[in-house]
């Protein structure tokens, strides 16, 4: 995934820093990413959204909000409405690349702030939140024991999960007089709610209320076992698939035309996690599916192995060239199901070869359903046979590989 340092001037005109993440391929839209309370652009959660949705061809920026991370600004000078302000920056600076969002992702505060930012961030189309509080006063309660000597003496220095910040007075009056509620119920956009149950830093009665005050079209789902930071890879995976899905709905997503002499367009598989060997597939904008391998075989097991993949094209294909077939002739085909196993065997019949040589085997088990009659299963049985996939698997194909990059060479080629 393209990633580019990317900055813009906040709400006060410190320089805040943010990260473009630009799909591999044509970009399609653009979405902002809001991360939590005190947190920051590279946390777990906003990296595996960013990269699924480049997976998409959705770009994501993502910045750190005034004294926070690598931006620049004191952090004790903020406020919610600040914070707010600071995203309308980051709309208004894509907006100046040609880039206007048009999906808004927000995290915890992060997901408050969207919702008061998205009416005024005119592009937007879609908004989704994760663990956002109904009260942005809610994050209060991180700080309880603080917030007499901050009215009194105007900042203090507290601790929030394990990290020093300096929360002034201006930040707790300003977010104390917040409210979302008109803000959800005209938001005027479509909007996702995900939400963990046992999330213990905002409860998941937030998400009730965001969702009641909300009117359609609207979507809750739940986070299962998440924590509030979504830390685990997994659950930001999921987090980030809904996302990708979901969206896909709202936002105007259609590809290029495909390449000339490829109708079916371009098939895309970008390595997921080099400490394994998962893998993004993506076939065109849409379609999106796990690729790796067994667990005994140094993978994650999340997803169809390779040769599974091959087994699904071809039993995919058979069953559609039957079903084409009995359709064409009006045959009674209730249903048909294809059984694909795949494994080597000894190549005794293969003239070329030496006894050790071996071969892959593809077995397919057909089932047709319905009352056919006898010639008719025969004849299905045969026209299986004409399956453009087995027809490529049994006469070979041609396999041309290039480099990618400037040179563009050709650095292999051979037939399959």
């Amino acid at each position: 995934m393209p990633t580019e340092k990317f900055s813009f001037s906040g709400h006060a005109g410190d320089r805040l820093a943010a990260r473009l993440d630009l799909p591999e391929g044509p970009q399609l839209a653009t979405a902002l990413f809001a991360h939590c309370f005190t947190c920051g652009k590279d946390i777990v959660a906003a990296g595996r959204i960013a990269r699924r949705l480049a997976q998409l061809g959705v770009a994501v920026l993502r910045f750190d909000f005034t004294g926070l991370g690598h931006s620049d600004g004191e952090f004790e000078n903020t406020t919610f409405t600040s914070n707010v302000a600071d995203l309308e920056a980051a709309a208004a600076a894509l907006v100046d690349r040609g880039m206007a969002p048009s999906l808004l992702i927000g995290h915890s505060l992060g997901g408050a702030a969207m919702l008061r930012a998205a009416r005024r961030i005119s592009s937007s189309r879609a908004v989704a939140v994760l663990g956002a509080p109904f009260d942005p006063a809610h994050v209060t309660h991180n700080f309880d024991n603080a917030l007499d000597r901050i009215n009194a003496e105007g900042w203090a220095e507290v601790d929030l999960g394990g990290t020093p910040m300096r929360i002034g007075r201006a930040f707790i009056e300003d977010i104390g007089a917040q409210t979302l509620s008109e803000d959800i119920a005209h938001l005027g956009r479509a909007l996702l709610v995900m939400h963990a149950p046992r999330d213990t830093i905002v409860g998941i009665d937030n998400a009730t209320n965001i969702f009641r005050a909300a009117r359609h079209p609207k979507s809750f789902v739940t986070l299962d076992d998440a924590d509030h930071l979504i830390s685990d890879p997994g659950d930001a995976e999921y987090a980030a698939e809904v996302i990708a899905a979901w969206a896909a709905r709202y936002l105007d997503l259609r590809p290029p035309a495909p390449p000339p002499g490829a109708p079916e367009g371009v098939t895309r598989v970008s390595e997921a996690d080099p400490r394994g060997f998962l893998q993004d597939v993506m076939a065109g904008p849409v379609h999106h599916l796990l690729a790796d391998e067994p667990r005994a075989y140094g993978g994650t097991n999340r997803g169809m192995s390779p040769y599974q993949f091959l087994a699904a094209g071809l039993g995919a294909c058979t069953s559609m060239t039957i079903r084409m077939y009995a359709r064409r002739k009006g045959w009674p085909l209730g249903h048909v199901r294809v059984d694909v196993t795949h494994d080597k065997v000894h190549a005794q019949d293969c003239a070329h070869c030496t006894p050790d040589d071996k071969l892959d085997r593809f077995v397919r088990l057909i089932t047709l359903e319905g009352p056919l009659g006898p010639d008719q299963r025969k004849r299905l049985m045969e026209i299986a046979d004409r399956c453009p996939v087995h027809r490529t698997l049994r006469h070979s194909a041609r396999i041309e590989t290039r480099l990618t990059g400037d040179a563009g060479q050709l650095t292999a080629q051979k037939d399959a």
